[in-house]
């Protein structure tokens, strides 16, 4: 066995998730390379130590270029804010070192574009942290749909809602503020990525965004609580969705259903080991979707549990992003989804920004 150090950058809710991911990954899935909690690094000297402590990390420092510098950190997991994203990665990637960004990749296109170009460039590993994807039953709808199981696709609708900023009377922070922070920089790559993957590339759009509580306590809100477009992917099929943080009573409402000239396929994040699946066959009278628990028969289900039916929570799929980029590293093979996914994804959130200023459709390819 090969061990190889990560260095990760924030340690805060996503930043403990990777942690966690990298000290499991290796007995569960027993991958060739074998990670080493080599350094974390944090916004003061005070809060590194203390992740360092909390997570068994051999080190830690307040200076991100510390990290990426450090012979001993030889993958790099980038889960600081947006704003951060593009100077950390071109740095890692100048040093020729595999990066794993958190999503969204850059908090611009423009940023996006230099992230993904400099690791074409580099020839690294590189990988984007959309996670809700990698669910065993989202993984099994994809492989569903490519087997033409449901036919061919005519009609999707995804959306990624929630509820923590419902609440009219919460004050204002750092999520209220800034683009990249609102609803079509948080919350819809999620939801457009999983559109891409199960039905395809988007062509065209006609997005509406809006903020619902234009201001939280004295402060002004600068960026998009909810947002909803309509579009065609280029395989022809229509599609619908919907992104929002004040959307009351949903608390990971990241859902899909698949309409096909064979059947239809529903899933909801809420349920997130249930998959439903409707086929037209036998008689009409017996039709009827079917509820599919996820089980040791399904995508990367078995190294957590042997038993259909008990399940895969939040932290599985962070493990499950954990082994793939470790498998990628390992062959010195990319595997999706890359920075040319976050690139993508982050192409459309700028056409939909853009349609809604506009009020009309918009092509995705003229961004």
């Amino acid at each position: 066995m090969t061990d190889i150090g990560i260095g990760i950058i924030g340690g805060g809710y996503m930043g403990k998730a990777h942690a966690a991911a990298y000290s499991a990954v290796g007995t569960l899935f027993e991958t060739t390379l074998k990670p080493r909690l080599e350094m974390v690094c944090a916004s003061s000297p005070a809060s590194a130590m203390r992740y360092e402590t909390a997570f068994g990390f051999a080190r830690s420092t307040a200076d991100w270029r510390v990290l990426v510098n450090d012979p001993k950190v030889e993958a790099i997991v980038i889960a600081s804010p947006q704003n951060t994203h593009r100077e950390i990665a071109l740095a890692a990637f100048a040093l020729g070192k595999p990066v794993f960004c958190e999503k969204p990749l850059g908090a611009s296109l423009a940023d996006s574009i230099a992230m993904n170009d400099a690791a074409q460039a580099s020839s690294a590993i590189n990988m984007v942290g959309f996670n809700y994807i990698r669910t065993p039953a989202s993984q099994f709808a994809r492989q569903l749909i490519a087997d033409g199981r449901i036919g061919d696709v005519t009609w999707f609708r995804g959306e990624h809602t929630e509820d923590f900023l419902a609440d009219p009377a919460l004050p204002g922070s750092w999520r209220t503020q800034g683009s990249a922070n609102g609803t079509m920089g948080d919350l819809a790559p999620h939801m457009i990525n999983g559109a891409r993957a199960l039905i395809g590339p988007i062509a065209s759009l006609s997005a509406s965004v809006e903020t619902v509580h234009a201001k939280r306590g004295d402060l002004d809100v600068t960026n998009d609580d909810q947002a909803q477009f309509m579009c065609r992917f280029e395989n022809g099929a229509q599609g619908h969705l919907f992104f929002s943080r004040v959307a009351t009573g949903r608390k990971m409402g990241y859902a899909y259903e698949i309409h096909g000239t064979k059947g239809s396929i529903r899933f909801d994040q809420e349920d997130q080991n249930a998959l439903h699946l409707y086929t037209m066959d036998g008689p009409e009278a017996e039709r009827g979707f079917r509820k599919i628990l996820t089980g040791p028969t399904h995508p990367d289900y078995l190294p957590f549990c042997q038993g259909p039916g008990h399940g895969t929570g939040y932290q599985d799929q962070i493990i499950i992003e954990a082994k793939d980029f470790l498998t990628a590293i390992a062959t010195k093979t990319n595997i999706w989804p890359t920075f040319d996914e976050g690139l993508e994804v982050n192409r459309i959130v700028t056409a939909a920004l853009d349609s809604s200023a506009k009020g009309a459709w918009v092509n995705v390819a003229d961004y």
